[in-house]
């Protein structure tokens, strides 16, 4: 199927004239393009929308400040329809401010259905018939001129996720769980990216804990120079030297030109420049004493619980009966992280799971008294008040 027709926009005054020609909207589609795969710093390089059978494509660079369609999605009287909303939203928020209100997504409501292939190109092609290229998948968003076969990729985005929803809807209206995705589309309402401290990045680096904390100092010394590094040509950090590589970098015996060398992975041209700097980093930070290596912060305690795994286990069996019987996945019908806070709490009663923030309504309501049950063989036993008890 071929996309369809939509109207391009890379000037402020066209893009308002447009934006401020839709009057009263009740629903919008949205999607944004980012290009973290290709830039230091993500951000929209380009905005598509459908509204009410329209279709437009926004070049955010020069437009600059969209008031008009902020207004649109933090109305609570617009519905926005998105795919996959997290990264979208956390977009929207980082370079607009915007907090959008009424979202509908439709990968969520998808795996609420118990639909297995739920990303967008498996449920266009399903209802539509719609194939997407998959070459553009990875494509650099941030290149302009943008050609014309990337912009008609980009559209079908959003073009057919009004019917989508339509569909998806009435689907979950008639499995009665409408109910349980506005709970968690509104989960999704105020997701932005945390303010986090660069002084501690390299502790929340994917594999920073199995390293020694001598290793631990040199990844501290590695990460904000390879950083930097990215930043000052603009390219996604594991372009220039990824994770996996400065975690071997960290843990190299004795560091000479020749076994960080023979690092696998590790860039020539990065390292023929840069030998030097890496030697200088390592050992600077093999120059400190014991007292100034880092060490990660001590996590919560629980106090040992010799029938914990015991515990997850009959609430696992409880949630995969129920998984069962709903056709969905037990992953989307409660996570094992949250059965493990349902098993350190041990609830006695249903009003119990409810103060726990991580449990959604719906799954207190499905699944709550099941949970106490379940939980009520490890209860400990009363303690009688008699005189006569010694």
């Amino acid at each position: 199927m071929p996309a369809p027709a939509f109207d391009y926009f890379d000037h402020p005054d066209r893009a308002h004239t447009w934006l401020g020609g839709l009057g009263r909207v009740s629903t919008l589609a949205i999607d944004t393009e980012g290009a973290s795969f290709h830039r230091f710093v993500d951000r929209i390089y380009l905005l598509q929308l459908t509204v009410e059978g329209r279709h437009a494509i926004l070049d955010p660079i020069p437009l600059g400040p969209l008031s008009p369609l902020g207004a649109l999605l933090e109305s609570p009287d617009v519905e926005v329809i998105f795919h996959d909303a997290d990264y979208d939203l956390r977009l929207l928020h980082q370079d607009y401010g915007w907090r959008v209100q009424r979202i509908f997504d439709t990968r969520i409501a998808a795996q609420l259905l118990g639909i297995k292939a739920f990303g967008l190109a498996a449920l266009l092609e399903q209802h539509f018939g719609v194939v997407l290229d998959k070459k553009h998948q990875r494509a650099d968003w941030s290149m302009r001129p943008l050609t014309d076969d990337m912009l008609a990729y980009a559209v079908q985005d959003t073009a057919w996720l009004p019917e989508l929803r339509d569909r998806l809807a009435e689907r979950l209206v008639a499995t009665e769980r409408l109910a349980w995705a506005r709970e968690e589309f509104a989960r999704l309402e105020g997701t932005r990216w945390p303010p986090e401290d660069p002084a501690t990045a390299f502790l929340r680096v994917k594999g920073a804990r199995d390293l020694s904390r001598r290793e631990l100092a040199r990844l501290r010394e590695l990460l904000p120079w390879r950083d930097a590094k990215a930043k000052e040509l603009d390219r996604s950090t594991f372009r220039v030297l990824g994770n996996d590589v400065l975690l071997e970098v960290a843990k190299v015996p004795e560091p000479t030109r020749q076994t960080l060398g023979a690092v696998k992975g590790m860039p020539r041209g990065l390292f023929e420049r840069h030998a030097g700097d890496l030697l200088e980093l390592l050992h600077r930070a093999d120059a400190l004493p014991e007292s100034d290596l880092p060490r990660f912060p001590k996590g919560p305690r629980f106090t040992r619980d010799p029938d914990f795994d015991h515990k997850v286990g009959q609430l696992k069996a409880v949630r995969d009966q129920w998984a069962t019987k709903l056709a969905l996945d037990p992953g989307v019908l409660c996570s094992r992280e949250r059965l493990e806070t349902v098993a350190r709490r041990l609830p006695r009663e249903v009003a119990e799971l409810a103060e726990i923030p991580e449990l959604r309504r719906w799954q207190v309501e499905l699944m709550g008294e099941d949970f106490v049950k379940a939980m009520a063989a490890f209860a400990p036993a009363p303690v009688e008040d008699s005189p006569y008890r010694d």
